[in-house]
């Protein structure tokens, strides 16, 4: 596969070579280089697709989570991953190429623009003859033979037959839907009539603000290890946000978790959550915890530009995260927003 052409071919070269110097530097601290095979393993891709990752001179644009998980994976230095991920959001802005052999723009059901239309009169009937070329007595030979061959009949009648069957499909589907509906209505009334729960309780969707707090623990990458150490660092804890859970971050929420209390096992559970997150609105915005939600909401697919500053437009995509979610939209990360932006996280991913 070629690289792609257009302004941002330069972007995608480099992201390569970024990429290959991350896996070619990362044989230091007596740890061997992994090799391609195992290390697309740990990626969950095949090793071609990973090794056009890593060529610069046949690149391949490797998605912004690959990019992370790679820069996690082979511990490549922080200051890289800024504008590991600016490429990669560039590289990714190129539109996809044209196949050298398009598909026949006609759609399936249009007409050919040689071919005589269905309702048409035929080219070659007599303009003096005022009699439509479907008019023929069906005891009678028709008067052109080219007639019969472009007689529509056929196709208008399988036309309407289509049409037909899709009508009854959909008033049997109708018919389905309203009988399975006034069921469950019964159903439901039947069981709040018996001391069961209301039909409005049952009906509530229980969204990701209900569900519960996630396990964080040693050995887990990329979205869990690097909300914990933003937040570690927002408490004044001093580890590297390199999306990497190991021996420092659980000594630094030892640490944490002893100073507040809690049982010191390293692991961020229900307890240590409620204590690591910070309220974050309009007068209250540390940094590093800026960061934190600003991460987990770009994550979460609400586009927020992650610069450690609670702006008007962080604001905004916060509302936009609690609308979707539907929580109170009030433009402040209090605890039910984070364990809604925590449960809306990709796949947990633990080396």
């Amino acid at each position: 596969m070629t690289g792609p052409t257009g302004p941002d071919r330069e972007a995608v070269r480099a992201l390569a070579e970024l990429l290959r110097k991350w896996w070619e530097l990362s044989a230091r601290e007596g740890r061997p280089k992994p090799t391609q095979q195992s290390l697309a393993g740990r990626l969950g891709i095949d090793q071609t697709t990973l090794s056009r990752y890593l060529n610069p001179r046949h690149p391949s644009t490797a998605p912004l989570r690959t990019v992370e998980l790679l820069h996690t994976v082979l511990r490549a230095p922080a200051a890289d991953l800024p504008r590991a991920r600016a490429l990669a959001e560039e590289a990714a802005a190129v539109p996809a190429r044209r196949s050298p052999h398009p598909a026949d723009p006609t759609p399936a059901d249009a007409t050919p623009a040689d071919a005589t239309p269905a309702d048409a009169t035929p080219a070659d009937a007599s303009p003096a003859d005022p009699t439509p070329a479907d008019a023929t007595p069906a005891n009678e030979a028709p008067a052109d033979a080219a007639a019969v061959v472009v007689a529509p009949a056929p196709r208008r009648t399988a036309t309407t037959r289509t049409a037909t069957t899709r009508t009854a499909l959909a008033f049997l589907a109708v018919l389905t839907l309203g009988g399975g509906i006034g069921l469950g209505w019964s159903a439901f009334a039947h069981r709040a009539g018996q001391g069961g729960p209301s039909v409005a309780a049952a009906a509530a969707p229980a969204g990701p603000a209900a569900s519960r707090w996630p396990l964080a623990r040693k050995g887990d990458l990329l979205w869990k290890a690097r909300t914990v150490q933003y937040l570690l660092q927002a408490h004044g804890h001093a580890v590297e946000a390199d999306g990497d859970f190991g021996a420092a971050t659980a000594a630094a929420v030892k640490t944490f978790q002893a100073a507040h209390g809690l049982l010191a096992d390293g692991k961020v559970g229900e307890q240590t959550w409620s204590h690591l997150i910070i309220r974050i609105d309009s007068h209250n915005d540390p940094k590093q915890a800026v960061v934190a939600l600003q991460y987990l909401l770009n994550n979460a697919g609400t586009a927020t530009d992650i610069t450690g500053i609670f702006t008007p437009s962080t604001t905004r995509s916060l509302d936009t995260f609690q609308r979707a979610r539907a929580l109170p939209v009030t433009g402040v990360a209090d605890p039910a927003t984070w364990r809604a932006l925590l449960a809306s996280q990709g796949p947990a991913i633990h080396r």
